[in-house]
């Protein structure tokens, strides 16, 4: 079967020509283990990795990957064993999304809400909301992202709103920085109820009045298709809405957003490192006053690799540190268990940020002239970097962690913390 026949299977076209992924034609398999997580991992790595410079330069998304990645039942690792999942711990899914990041920082982004959803399906959906959605996701459909919106207001301010109709609700409004949207078979759509309180509506991408514009235009992550959603009189049926806003106060799922926001940037600096390690060693030419024969000798480029992996070590240690933080206040949640998740999430994502701008950054000084050639793309690592670590200021995460070791004041719990 060609390539062409394989992706037919798998997608169509919109009347805007942008793909549409067909429900799964078998099954995702089903992973019940840590180890095979981990295996699963390193195959949708190997897969992504072959091709991910080309498609960062040419802005094609990552169609085939996206696909295995669904069907290789990575995307169901979080849902409880009650319910036919694996119940696999954050650390776990906080090392599968490093993993798959340093082969596709885009590919491993395109999932993040999904896993933020689902957590959310099980501390708010109703129980008939659990098995259904939780069996959609068992069996290979995703879950894209449509809750941020492109305005001058504060981040809180949302005009996006869910009112009610005849045969359930409808959605009017335009969201901006829709990850996974465009991939996806269900649109999860952030919006404010007529009491003014936040939904979550779970919308077939085919939907009427539902359409997903492929704008994304920013210089990194240049194969997310983080772009448009527009709603217009989306009909929704009431067993497919969400109340979100009492989610953030019963569980840390904030924390886990942020956890898997660090597993992607872990991700860009490992695999900016090991590039810059083995051009180091093929290419890196010495400094005259160095008096070596080879650019690996140099005294200076042997103390920053140092420098830079004791830096990724730490970084990957941190983010095991909050997913076992974030499994703790799941199992015995109460104000002091949701608060340290946060902190170790938001100290997470500071070296986290810290070390994908550091390395990604630092290649280029240390390999020398030859690493900006564009045949090479290793731009891309830092153009990644810069891109993904804007998702939420990192200087916030100082306060959060300062207040609470030197104040003893515990963080908000939003999506951001």
């Amino acid at each position: 079967m060609s390539d062409a026949e394989v992706a037919e299977r798998h997608w169509t076209k919109d009347l805007d020509g942008e793909p549409v992924a067909l429900r799964p034609a078998e099954p995702a398999a089903l992973i019940r283990t840590e180890s095979e997580a981990i295996e699963a991992a390193h195959q949708i790595a190997d897969l992504a990795r072959a091709g991910a410079s080309q498609r960062d330069r040419e802005g094609r998304l990552p169609l085939d990957e996206v696909h295995a990645l669904s069907q290789s039942g990575l995307l169901g690792i979080s849902i409880p064993k009650e319910y036919g999942g694996a119940g696999l711990s954050y650390a776990v899914v906080g090392r599968v999304f490093e993993i798959i990041a340093a082969a596709d920082p885009s590919l491993a982004q395109i999932p993040q809400s999904h896993f933020v959803m689902a957590h959310l399906i099980g501390i708010a959906g109703s129980e008939d909301q659990k098995r259904f959605l939780f069996g959609e996701i068992l069996k290979g459909l995703r879950l894209g992202n449509a809750a941020a919106e492109f305005s001058k207001d504060p981040v809180s301010v949302m005009k996006t709103r869910l009112t009610p109709a005849a045969d359930g609700y409808r959605l009017n409004g335009q969201k901006f920085y829709a990850t996974g949207a465009l991939t996806a078979h269900i649109v999860t759509v952030t919006a404010l109820n007529d009491e003014g309180k936040p939904t979550i509506s779970f919308v077939e991408r085919t939907t009427s009045g539902l359409r997903v514009v492929n704008d994304w235009a920013a210089f990194g992550q240049r194969t997310t298709a983080s772009g448009t959603v527009l709603l217009e009189d989306v009909q929704v049926s009431a067993e497919r809405v969400i109340p979100a806003y009492e989610a953030f106060t019963q569980s840390p799922l904030g924390a886990i957003a942020q956890l898997l926001h660090s597993g992607i940037d872990i991700g860009i600096a490992s695999e900016a490192l090991k590039d810059t390690i083995h051009l180091v060693r093929t290419y890196a030419r010495p400094w005259r006053d160095a008096n070596q024969q080879h650019g690996y000798e140099d005294l200076y480029s042997i103390a920053q690799i140092g420098e830079l992996e004791i830096r990724l070590h730490a970084a990957q240690m941190m983010l095991a540190r909050a997913g076992v933080a974030i499994d703790e206040a799941l199992t015995h949640p109460d104000e002091d268990s949701l608060a340290a998740a946060s902190v170790a999430a938001a100290e997470s994502k500071f070296l986290a940020a810290d070390i994908a701008i550091q390395t990604s950054n630092r290649l280029f000084e240390l390999v020398g002239t030859r690493a900006t050639l564009v045949e090479h793309n290793l731009d891309r690592h830092w153009r990644n970097a810069r891109t993904h670590t804007l998702h939420d200021p990192v200087r916030w995460k100082l306060n959060v962690v300062g207040n609470y070791y030197l104040n003893g004041i515990k963080p908000p719990r939003h999506p951001l913390v």
